[in-house]
Protein backbone atom coordinates (compact mmCIF):
# COMPACT_ATOMS: atom_id res chain seq x y z
CA UNK A 1 0.00 0.00 0.00
CA UNK A 2 1.53 3.27 -0.88
CA UNK A 3 0.71 6.66 0.87
CA UNK A 4 1.24 10.04 -0.97
CA UNK A 5 1.78 13.42 1.13
CA UNK A 6 -1.13 15.48 0.37
CA UNK A 7 -0.01 18.58 -2.26
CA UNK A 8 0.85 21.78 -0.96
CA UNK A 9 -1.71 24.15 -0.67
CA UNK A 10 -2.00 26.48 -4.36
CA UNK A 11 -1.85 30.23 -3.99
CA UNK A 12 -4.25 32.23 -6.13
CA UNK A 13 -5.75 35.47 -6.78
CA UNK A 14 -9.19 35.61 -4.82
CA UNK A 15 -12.42 35.39 -6.96
CA UNK A 16 -16.04 37.10 -6.54
CA UNK A 17 -17.30 33.72 -6.32
CA UNK A 18 -14.57 32.81 -3.62
CA UNK A 19 -16.21 35.90 -1.28
CA UNK A 20 -18.93 33.45 0.53
CA UNK A 21 -16.13 31.34 1.33
CA UNK A 22 -13.93 33.86 2.73
CA UNK A 23 -16.45 35.15 4.89
CA UNK A 24 -16.73 31.89 6.28
CA UNK A 25 -13.29 31.79 7.17
CA UNK A 26 -13.03 35.23 7.96
CA UNK A 27 -15.71 34.37 10.91
CA UNK A 28 -14.05 31.02 12.00
CA UNK A 29 -10.39 32.44 12.49
CA UNK A 30 -11.47 35.65 13.99
CA UNK A 31 -13.72 33.84 16.60
CA UNK A 32 -10.31 31.29 17.43
CA UNK A 33 -8.06 34.47 17.34
CA UNK A 34 -10.44 37.00 19.59
CA UNK A 35 -11.87 34.39 22.19
CA UNK A 36 -11.06 35.90 25.35
CA UNK A 37 -9.92 38.97 23.80
CA UNK A 38 -12.84 40.61 22.15
CA UNK A 39 -15.98 41.84 24.17
CA UNK A 40 -18.79 39.40 23.73
CA UNK A 41 -21.03 41.74 22.17
CA UNK A 42 -18.17 41.91 19.82
CA UNK A 43 -17.95 37.96 18.73
CA UNK A 44 -22.02 37.59 18.73
CA UNK A 45 -22.35 40.48 16.19
CA UNK A 46 -19.47 39.05 13.75
CA UNK A 47 -21.25 36.79 11.54
CA UNK A 48 -20.98 35.32 8.26
CA UNK A 49 -23.57 38.26 6.87
CA UNK A 50 -21.58 40.66 8.66
CA UNK A 51 -18.52 40.10 6.58
CA UNK A 52 -19.68 39.35 3.22
CA UNK A 53 -20.21 42.66 1.51
CA UNK A 54 -16.86 43.30 2.63
CA UNK A 55 -15.69 40.46 0.53
CA UNK A 56 -17.67 40.63 -2.06
CA UNK A 57 -16.47 44.60 -2.99
CA UNK A 58 -12.92 43.76 -2.21
CA UNK A 59 -12.90 40.51 -4.88
CA UNK A 60 -15.08 42.93 -7.46
CA UNK A 61 -11.93 44.88 -8.16
CA UNK A 62 -11.65 48.30 -9.15
CA UNK A 63 -9.65 49.88 -6.44
CA UNK A 64 -5.82 50.12 -7.18
CA UNK A 65 -3.46 48.59 -4.98
CA UNK A 66 -5.91 46.12 -3.63
CA UNK A 67 -7.21 42.35 -3.63
CA UNK A 68 -6.64 39.11 -1.80
CA UNK A 69 -4.62 35.93 -2.35
CA UNK A 70 -6.12 32.46 -1.49
CA UNK A 71 -4.54 29.16 -0.47
CA UNK A 72 -6.53 26.36 -1.60
CA UNK A 73 -6.06 22.73 -1.28
CA UNK A 74 -8.68 21.20 -4.25
CA UNK A 75 -11.97 23.94 -3.51
CA UNK A 76 -10.82 24.18 0.44
CA UNK A 77 -9.84 27.16 1.62
CA UNK A 78 -7.05 27.38 3.88
CA UNK A 79 -5.98 30.75 4.21
CA UNK A 80 -6.75 34.56 2.72
CA UNK A 81 -4.32 37.72 3.04
CA UNK A 82 -6.26 40.89 2.00
CA UNK A 83 -4.86 44.34 1.26
CA UNK A 84 -5.75 48.00 0.03
CA UNK A 85 -5.57 51.59 0.32
CA UNK A 86 -4.68 52.13 4.18
CA UNK A 87 -7.79 53.21 5.97
CA UNK A 88 -6.27 54.33 9.04
CA UNK A 89 -4.23 57.41 9.25
CA UNK A 90 -1.48 55.54 11.81
CA UNK A 91 -0.57 53.24 8.28
CA UNK A 92 1.33 56.71 7.08
CA UNK A 93 0.05 55.60 3.64
CA UNK A 94 1.15 52.78 3.53
CA UNK A 95 -0.56 49.83 1.47
CA UNK A 96 -2.63 48.31 4.28
CA UNK A 97 -2.45 44.27 4.85
CA UNK A 98 -6.10 44.31 5.48
CA UNK A 99 -6.62 40.00 6.65
CA UNK A 100 -3.78 37.64 7.04
CA UNK A 101 -5.60 34.33 8.21
CA UNK A 102 -5.32 30.54 7.95
CA UNK A 103 -7.49 27.67 9.01
CA UNK A 104 -6.37 26.01 12.17
CA UNK A 105 -5.33 22.86 10.25
CA UNK A 106 -2.85 24.81 7.92
CA UNK A 107 -1.32 26.27 10.98
CA UNK A 108 2.15 25.81 11.73
CA UNK A 109 2.98 24.51 7.79
CA UNK A 110 4.70 28.22 6.67
CA UNK A 111 1.34 29.04 5.17
CA UNK A 112 0.88 32.28 6.99
CA UNK A 113 4.58 33.50 5.73
CA UNK A 114 4.22 32.40 2.58
CA UNK A 115 0.64 34.62 2.17
CA UNK A 116 2.42 37.72 3.85
CA UNK A 117 5.39 37.35 1.55
CA UNK A 118 2.97 37.16 -1.60
CA UNK A 119 1.52 39.92 -0.33
CA UNK A 120 4.38 42.30 0.56
CA UNK A 121 5.15 41.19 -3.59
CA UNK A 122 2.43 42.04 -4.93
CA UNK A 123 2.23 45.51 -3.13
CA UNK A 124 5.74 46.10 -4.07
CA UNK A 125 5.34 45.39 -8.03
CA UNK A 126 2.34 47.63 -7.53
CA UNK A 127 5.05 50.41 -7.10
CA UNK A 128 4.14 50.54 -2.81
CA UNK A 129 6.80 51.31 -0.79
CA UNK A 130 5.48 49.93 2.62
CA UNK A 131 3.23 47.79 3.75
CA UNK A 132 1.51 47.77 7.07
CA UNK A 133 -1.61 46.32 9.58
CA UNK A 134 -3.18 46.64 12.53
CA UNK A 135 -2.83 43.98 15.30
CA UNK A 136 -4.77 44.22 18.78
CA UNK A 137 -2.22 44.42 21.36
CA UNK A 138 -3.45 41.50 23.05
CA UNK A 139 -2.66 39.10 20.20
CA UNK A 140 0.64 38.29 21.08
CA UNK A 141 1.00 35.44 18.83
CA UNK A 142 0.19 37.39 15.54
CA UNK A 143 2.71 39.92 16.86
CA UNK A 144 5.68 37.53 17.39
CA UNK A 145 4.63 36.23 13.63
CA UNK A 146 4.96 39.53 12.24
CA UNK A 147 8.85 40.10 13.95
CA UNK A 148 9.56 37.33 12.80
CA UNK A 149 8.49 37.77 9.46
CA UNK A 150 10.21 40.98 9.58
CA UNK A 151 7.92 43.67 10.32
CA UNK A 152 8.48 46.80 12.91
CA UNK A 153 5.98 47.85 15.61
CA UNK A 154 5.97 51.08 14.40
CA UNK A 155 2.93 52.89 16.68
CA UNK A 156 -0.26 52.50 18.86
CA UNK A 157 -3.58 53.58 18.26
CA UNK A 158 -7.16 53.44 19.50
CA UNK A 159 -9.10 51.92 16.56
CA UNK A 160 -12.68 52.71 17.71
CA UNK A 161 -14.48 49.69 16.27
CA UNK A 162 -16.40 48.66 13.92
CA UNK A 163 -17.24 45.87 16.69
CA UNK A 164 -15.32 47.12 19.59
CA UNK A 165 -12.49 49.54 20.51
CA UNK A 166 -9.27 48.08 21.21
CA UNK A 167 -5.84 49.45 21.34
CA UNK A 168 -3.79 48.32 18.00
CA UNK A 169 -0.29 47.82 16.90
CA UNK A 170 0.60 49.29 13.40
CA UNK A 171 3.10 46.94 12.00
CA UNK A 172 5.56 48.18 8.91
CA UNK A 173 7.38 46.64 6.30
CA UNK A 174 9.16 49.19 3.79
CA UNK A 175 9.34 47.06 0.63
CA UNK A 176 12.65 47.59 -2.13
CA UNK A 177 12.30 47.13 -5.96
CA UNK A 178 13.23 43.48 -6.02
CA UNK A 179 10.58 42.69 -3.34
CA UNK A 180 9.90 42.64 0.79
CA UNK A 181 12.34 44.09 2.87
CA UNK A 182 12.32 44.78 6.85
CA UNK A 183 11.51 48.30 7.43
Amino acid sequence: MTFEAPLPPVLRAGRAEDARALATLHVEVWRETYAGIAPPEAMARLDEAHRLPFWQALLAGGVPQSGAIVACRGVTLLGVVSFAPASQAAHDGATEITHLYVRRSARGTGLGARLLLAALERIAAEGGAAAALSVVAENARARAFYARMGGTEARQFTDPGPLWRSTNIVVRWSLSRDGAGAA
